[in-house]
């Protein structure tokens, strides 16, 4: 195996690449803001339910 053949999908890894899985539509902002959003409700649901503080 020569350097050539073993650097060349290491600088297709390291640039990015050009395939980005099954998962390439999935904006990481919208499902941050979805957990976030769920946390929250979690947190509210669960602050209701102790009201004897």
């Amino acid at each position: 195996m020569s350097l050539h053949s073993t650097a060349a999908p290491l600088v297709t890894l390291a640039s990015g690449g050009e395939h980005h899985g099954p998962y390439a539509s999935i904006n990481p902002y919208v499902v941050g803001g979805g957990a976030l959003f769920v946390l929250l409700l979690l947190l509210w649901i669960t602050t209701r339910f102790n009201r004897d503080r």
